[in-house]
């Protein structure tokens, strides 16, 4: 039976390989954590906020996040798709999730605010009704992903082949436009 920990805020501590295992923590918040050397195994958190927490590289093969926020951290190179896929709900606001992957799941409503999403793998995942607020989205991979409704409005440097991605009732910037018929090689100014 995993530990439980309720309501408590956790400031300033760089957790260990192990540390966090077979926990489970409910409305806490990390401040100024560092998890980047975690192996994370059965470790839940249900309703937590991570305000400038650094995650990168951390392994979360087998992490729950329900209703969980990120605030200005780090969680570059990190692989969500093997997460607890029930009630799977994030939200990420000014981070920086570089090279990250979300292949195959379902983050549907999801919205990623003021960050960098450079090289980040979509592939095959839900991304209905997903907001990408002023994102930087360069070279992130969305083939055979469903991002149908998504609000690609405000984002930046995407590169969306319509024929490989479902994109009905989308929404893009005019400048945008050029990210959908890159592989027309056409100029559009």
């Amino acid at each position: 039976m995993p530990e439980y920990f309720l309501d408590i805020e956790y400031d300033k501590i760089t957790y260990t390989e192990e540390e966090v295992n077979f926990k489970e923590f409910e409305c806490c918040t990390f401040t100024n954590c560092n998890f980047s050397q975690c192996v994370f195994v059965a470790v839940t958190f249900i309703d937590c906020t991570f305000n400038n927490c650094v995650f990168s590289e951390a392994k979360i093969n087998y992490v729950a996040f329900r209703t969980v926020f990120f605030n200005d951290c780090e969680i570059k190179d990190v692989n969500f798709a093997m997460c607890d896929k029930l009630i799977f709900e994030i939200a990420f606001n000014n981070c920086v999730l570089d090279f990250s992957k979300f292949y195959t799941l379902k983050i549907k409503r999801t919205s990623f605010t003021d960050c960098s999403l450079v090289a980040v793998d979509f592939m095959s995942t839900d991304l209905t009704e997903v907001v990408f607020d002023n994102c930087d989205l360069y070279r992130s991979e969305f083939a055979k992903a469903i991002a149908n409704k998504a609000n690609f409005q405000t984002s930046y440097n995407y590169t969306i082949d319509p024929t490989k991605t479902k994109i009905k009732k989308a929404v893009f910037s005019l400048d945008g436009v050029k990210g959908l018929l890159y592989k027309h090689d056409i100029i559009v100014q």
